[in-house]
């Protein structure tokens, strides 16, 4: 089945627009029905959706389930893979199914810790570590082996992913950590949720004194805030989130039922201002279960229809 067309999202970057995805959390029982709606929110305005792989270690959908019905939407999806869960067998058997669907772009990932999701005391797996499995789709893209030299028929068509935090310490190694998933092969990275806008700002300035980002498309990770609640849990809980205290106290100064609508406004100055920073290709949308905003932040921010390819 596999025609190794590149994907929408691959094509839209290669013509040189900036690109626009966002993501979709599947069900935690077998109801598509809540993968529709979400894809038929956000589908129209973006070049991809990421389906999450059982993110924060909680059970839900496959992702690559959820993506085979994304295709079947008529929209182009993005397998979230971690290592947490599969070893080499697992996972390679995962990319030749997401291959023989026409799925066509993977996001590689470590994954969250099983001790932060609703089953702490599973066994972990991490065979392989996100960079590797970078290196494992590249070889089977490029030379159509799988890692224990078994030459494939066919090749398997992925444009590859990853994810990067430009904000966890130590800051000084965020951008050779960077470099380094792009020499395994990343063509495209979707950074953490950005509130610190001058630490991203440093950190992107990197990429491009060192050429990076002529090597890969940088996606600027943009989440909405829907509370006061959430922007103090992100800064006091999530390792690796940096919300600096002017968002809080701008959230803070509004009625409490504009909260919401000021976090939308945030979100789409922040790609207005990003869209100047040398380097950035796109944007990542997180709106968490809130996809009903995404239309009103990619209109609204100018990203508006999105290209027509081919």
């Amino acid at each position: 089945m596999n025609t190794l067309t590149p994907s929408n999202l691959e094509k839209v970057l290669a013509a040189g627009h900036l690109a626009v995805t966002s993501e979709c959390g599947p069900p935690r029982s077998p109801d598509m029905a809540v993968v529709d709606e979400k894809v038929k929110e956000v589908g129209p305005y973006v070049d991809a959706i990421n389906v999450t792989d059982n993110q924060t270690a909680v059970v839900r959908v496959s992702s690559l389930a959820s993506c085979i019905r994304i295709k079947q939407l008529g929209y182009d999806p993005i397998l979230q893979m971690t290592t947490r869960d599969r070893n080499r067998i697992g996972l390679q058997s995962d990319l030749l199914g997401a291959g023989a669907w026409e799925i066509n772009n993977v996001l590689c990932l470590t994954g969250d810790h099983q001790s932060f999701g609703d089953h702490p005391t599973a066994a972990n797996v991490f065979d392989l570590d996100s960079t590797q499995l970078i290196g494992v789709v590249k070889n089977m893209r490029d030379e159509k082996k799988l890692i224990n030299g078994f030459e494939m028929t066919k090749s398997l068509r992925m444009f590859i992913g990853a994810a990067e935090n430009p904000f966890a310490d130590p800051f000084e190694i965020r951008v050779m950590r960077t470099a380094k998933k792009v020499a395994a092969g990343c063509q495209f990275i979707q950074t953490q949720c950005i509130y610190n806008m001058d630490k991203f700002k440093l950190w992107m300035k990197g990429l491009v004194d060192h050429g990076i980002h002529e090597k890969c498309a940088i996606l600027a990770g943009i989440t909405p805030m829907k509370s006061i609640g959430m922007a103090r849990y992100m800064k006091a809980k999530v390792p690796g989130m940096d919300v600096p205290e002017d968002i809080i106290k701008r959230l803070q100064g509004v009625p409490k039922e504009k909260v919401a609508d000021e976090g939308v406004k945030m979100a789409i100055e922040q790609i207005q201002e990003l869209k100047e920073v040398p380097g950035i290709r796109g944007f990542h949308i997180m709106a968490i279960e809130w996809e009903e905003k995404v239309p009103i932040i990619v209109k609204e921010a100018g990203l508006y229809p999105r290209p027509k390819m081919d």
